[in-house]
């Protein structure tokens, strides 16, 4: 069972992902800020006032248990009582306008600052004269209507007082009655006296309790702090908004990248190869460092500083008894020509006898005899009349002439070796080479093109993949990697190229092939007797050369050059 990541890993792997799609999160970003400014300019602008209102107790004030204040003022009841209907009805009267009371007590709020007898009420509009003229008339409003309702409450006791008052006084004018036609020292003379007592006494405290209410002034509390008019609206608000809606832009963003990352099955850069394949990196080329096919890269280059670190890393995961290392491919295309040919150069730079085996078959005539290009050599005897017995191995062998430690084996001149690459002659030339002691490189068909990968790596002691980013996927990386597991071979790693640019033709100096005379048919030639005249430092830029063997006596007369080669020959290769 595969272990778990730790967790800084699944951190780099978001934010590698994050750093892929970059452009993704830039313009949901983008957009959520363009949403936010859209918004903004789109919704009316509000503006608000606010007036401070300084609650005074009144009689008939009651605070409920656990109120806000300690005091005798409810001040939660209070704050209702603005936005209520008789108020917002005395405010529309202030404001002399026909909107609606309740229209203008949803437009009405009210705050209570802690530890304090002090409300607070704003009013909303949408200019600023309405605002401050709609905050002031509430609080003038609320003042009044508080004060209306004490004033009443108290004009409702007075009343009462008086009724009381004038009741206890016709009782007295009775009691003093009977007390005059009562015997005196008789007991009723003596009720008499007491009920009269108690009388008089009642109807002094009712009156006292009366000149205290006629004489009270009824406060209910004033504006200490009075609306003011409006600089700016209060909403929307600009900042605020624009930075919402970048911030759901940027989320959304993310989440965007991060699916992107999810069902992307591309492999866009080494990190990826490394995460998302579970395949170390050896080496990795960027556009400065990716060698072309007109030669391998020189030594002190920036590329050849790559594959001489790709060589270290090689040599240092090799065992003592391995000599045989195969490079393939990911996905079609030449990218394990490339990396095979340089990673042979680069070990044989260091007086190591190494034998570079081209066993890719070209996909396309464009394609064709890349390693004899770009190690100048001939591109026929090879691999192909090898295993097709026509030719022995030191036949094909070819010495390059700048790197002497290096002998190549061309892919050949024909797709003959299709097929073959199982055969007893291919294991009976890899043996005969191990015994020379040296290291081979075989330039091995990519996995997904082609079964001969597999075959080839089953003769290998190790194996290197070669993926070219943006054209190679997820999927083909693991199954080449399952592919090298099933047959047992070492999978050292991967070296990470970008994606290649396709090759042009060009034109080479020397003639490929040779077009027959009207009537005739080719026929294919003896590859020895075919390129006997060439030199083996030359650039043959085909597999093979087929020309009209004309009959007996006959005289060829016409003969066209046709040029499938892409690249040109080498500064320095042409004698």
């Amino acid at each position: 069972m595969e272990a778990s990541r730790p967790p800084s890993s699944d951190v780099a792997h978001y934010l590698g992902a994050v750093r892929r799609h970059w452009w993704i999160a830039l313009a949901a970003t983008v957009a959520g800020l363009g949403v936010g400014t859209a918004v903004t300019q789109s919704l009316p602008r509000i503006y608000e006032s606010s007036s401070s209102v300084l609650v005074q107790s009144v009689d008939q004030d009651t605070n409920a248990q656990g109120g806000r204040t300690k005091g005798s003022v409810n001040l939660d009841t209070e704050a209702q009582l603005v936005g209520s209907g008789a108020v917002a009805a005395k405010a529309a009267a202030l404001l002399r306008t026909d909107a609606p009371p309740l229209e203008l007590a949803h437009a009405v709020s009210v705050e209570v600052p802690a530890n304090t007898t002090v409300l607070v009420i704003t009013f909303m509009a949408d200019n600023p004269l309405k605002a401050q003229a709609g905050s002031h008339a509430f609080a003038e409003a609320y003042l009044r209507n508080r004060e209306e309702t004490a004033r009443s409450q108290l004009d409702k006791q007075i009343a009462s007082l008086n009724l009381k008052v004038k009741q206890l006084t016709g009782a007295l004018t009775g009691i003093n009655a009977r007390l005059a036609g009562a015997r005196r020292g008789s007991s009723v003379e003596s009720n008499l006296l007491s009920l009269r007592s108690n009388s008089q006494n009642q109807l002094n405290s009712l009156t006292g309790r009366l000149n205290e209410l006629t004489t009270t002034t009824v406060g209910a509390g004033s504006i200490i702090s009075d609306a003011r008019l409006p600089e700016s609206p209060s909403s929307p608000n600009t900042l605020l908004d624009i930075a919402t809606g970048g911030m759901i832009g940027l989320l959304l963003g993310l989440a965007l990248a991060y699916l992107r990352e999810r069902f992307d099955r591309r492999l866009v850069s080494a990190v990826d190869v490394r995460d998302r394949g579970r395949v170390p990196v050896l080496a990795a080329l960027d556009e400065r460092t990716t060698p072309n096919f007109d030669d391998v890269v020189q030594p002190y280059g920036p590329g050849g500083r790559v594959f001489n670190r790709l060589r270290n890393e090689v040599l240092a995961s090799l065992k003592s008894d391995d000599r045989v290392i195969v490079v393939t491919g990911t996905s079609r295309g030449s990218a394990s020509t490339l990396v095979s040919a340089n990673l042979a150069a680069a070990l044989a730079r260091t007086g190591s006898d190494v034998v570079l085996i081209g066993a890719h078959l070209p996909d396309s005539v464009v394609d064709a005899a890349p390693l004899a290009r770009m190690l100048g050599v001939s591109a026929v005897p090879g691999l192909s009349e090898l295993l097709a017995g026509r030719v022995s191995l030191n036949r094909v062998l070819q010495r390059t002439a700048r790197i002497p430690s290096l002998r190549v084996i061309t892919t050949g001149g024909s797709a003959t070796a299709a097929g073959l690459m199982q055969s007893q002659r291919l294991r009976d030339t890899l043996d005969a080479l191990r015994r020379q002691g040296g290291y081979v490189v075989i330039e091995a068909p990519s996995t997904s093109s082609s079964a001969d990968a597999q075959s080839l790596a089953s003769f290998a002691d190790a194996a290197i993949l070669a993926v070219e980013l943006r054209r190679t996927r997820r999927p083909a990386l693991l199954d080449a990697t399952e592919q090298l597991q099933r047959v047992g071979t070492r999978l050292l790693g991967a070296v990470v190229l970008p994606r290649l640019a396709t090759r042009g033709v060009t034109t080479l100096p020397a003639p490929a092939v040779t077009l027959p005379p009207a009537g005739r048919r080719p026929m294919l030639d003896d590859a020895t007797q075919q390129f006997s005249a060439i030199q083996p430092e030359r650039v043959e830029p085909v597999p093979a050369a087929i020309r009209q063997r004309p009959a007996e006596g006959e005289k060829v007369e016409d003969t066209a050059i046709v040029d499938v080669s892409s690249t040109s020959v080498p500064d320095g290769d042409e004698k």
